[in-house]
């Protein structure tokens, strides 16, 4: 496994990662781009990426977010369609009077789709919505190629068949099919949500299907349903399959509140943002992101005591004034060395493990390594410089493996196995 740390995060490859695992890392402030794994340091970034998630099970959707659905739908179904199967399958008037007062977002997000309509009459478009593997195809391509040109301005030669192989279609993230406690089967694993409009594929929602989550990773569309809200409309799926199938929580990717394209986020509530010191989850209301304007690094373990200290208690302000000074100081301008500069130890970083915590854990030296194509697995208490070596000696092996142990944590120890063999890293 290569590892680093670089700027501002810290990186790893992964070639294999069970959703379990991976789930795990989300909730650890990693995330993945392809295969590539990193953990933003939003103590000295100068964009500060915080994760989200949603609840779907508590998610109403907005009067725009409805208008939304209702207009895409009526567009696919046609005034000539919506009449004749009035006449032809007429509602009760107990099914009108509920449509009518109640907005079920798992039957509207589906209602226009074709294998849910009633035919004949015939809609005035065949709309489709299939979950499929992530693997390349030139007619996914087409899609990403308009996308990156159209939307995001980029220049026709940096767009690339292997860039988008690499960025979108490659992911370490196993899939399964595993049958749920209530004995319904949920699928596991990346996938390519692919939307078809008469059969051409306009939009690609690129998914992260995992035990408690649907992870958002990219969602790219063809600029001919540019006027349709794609992006609106993809995210109103994604919490839609994340109640629907059981997954309960939506993570739209992180969220930096300094970015105005991002704020698009806020429009879907109740969002919970993640501790990146405790790792503990709060409701993202008013206060966080009146808190967020104010400050670009948040972590509202450190907000709770000192909310505490403004009721009266100076022990307790004093505490929290002190613990901000410390976390303030930029640990790299204590070295002019640039491997010291580097060195994650001396970073600062929040909610990775400290030095003393790494020379405490017992489980440093039991670590699972592949060294060579055997197919045996070794310990690192098994080489032969481990013990000689020193965690806090930056550029050694041991150090190196420390600083992984260090951004993991100790939860994602045990399944870890650090490769030094495949070619592919």
């Amino acid at each position: 496994m290569d590892h680093r740390f670089s700027g501002f995060s810290y990186y790893a490859k992964a070639t294999s990662l069970t959703p379990e695992y991976y789930q795990t890392l989300l909730d650890h402030y990693w995330r993945r781009s392809g295969t590539t794994l990193y953990r933003p340091d939003q103590l000295h970034a100068c964009c500060v990426h915080y994760t989200l998630r949603l609840d779907s099970t508590q998610f109403k959707p907005t009067r725009d977010q409805r208008q939304t659905i209702n207009r895409f739908n009526k567009l696919l179904t046609g005034d000539a369609y919506t009449k004749e199967a009035a006449r032809l399958h007429p509602r009760t008037r107990e099914q009108a009077k509920k449509r009518d007062s109640e907005f079920d977002l798992i039957e509207r997000v589906h209602e226009a789709e074709y294998d849910s309509l009633q035919v004949p009459p015939e809609p005035a478009h065949v709309f489709t919505v299939t979950l499929e593997h992530d693997d390349f195809t030139e007619e996914k391509y087409i899609v990403y190629e308009n996308y990156q040109r159209v939307v995001h301005k980029e220049q026709p030669a940096d767009i690339t068949r292997r860039g988008f192989q690499r960025f979108l279609c490659e992911s370490p993230v196993q899939r399964k099919t595993i049958t749920t406690a209530d004995g319904k089967e949920q699928r596991l694993g990346s996938f390519h949500q692919c939307y078809r409009l008469d059969g051409k594929l306009v939009a690609i929602g690129v998914l992260d299907l995992l035990p408690h989550c649907v992870s958002a990773v990219y969602f790219l569309y063809h600029e001919s349903i540019h006027k349709y809200a794609p992006g609106k409309l993809g995210a109103i799926r994604e919490i839609a399959l994340a109640r629907e199938g059981g997954y309960r929580y939506w993570y739209p990717g992180f969220y930096i509140h300094t970015c105005p394209k991002m704020r698009y986020k806020m429009d879907y509530t109740p969002q919970y943002i993640l501790d990146p010191e405790t790792l503990a989850w709060d409701l993202m209301d008013k206060r966080v992101t009146d808190l967020l304007d104010k400050q670009q690094y948040l972590s509202l373990s450190k907000e709770k005591p000192a909310s505490l200290g403004d009721n009266g208690s100076e022990e307790a302000a004093e505490k929290i004034t002190a613990g901000n000074v410390l976390a303030e100081e930029d640990p790299m301008d204590e070295s002019d060395d640039d491997d010291n500069d580097t060195f994650l130890f001396n970073t600062g970083m929040p909610g990775v493990m400290s030095l003393d915590e790494i020379r405490s854990l017992d489980q440093m030296d039991h670590l699972k390594l592949r060294i060579d194509g055997s197919g045996m697995l070794f310990e690192t208490g098994d080489l032969v410089a481990w013990q000689r070596q020193d965690v806090g000696a930056s550029g050694c092996l041991k150090a190196g493996i420390a600083e992984l142990v260090a951004a993991l944590g100790p939860e994602l120890l045990e399944d870890l196995v650090v490769d030094f063999w495949n070619p592919h890293l």
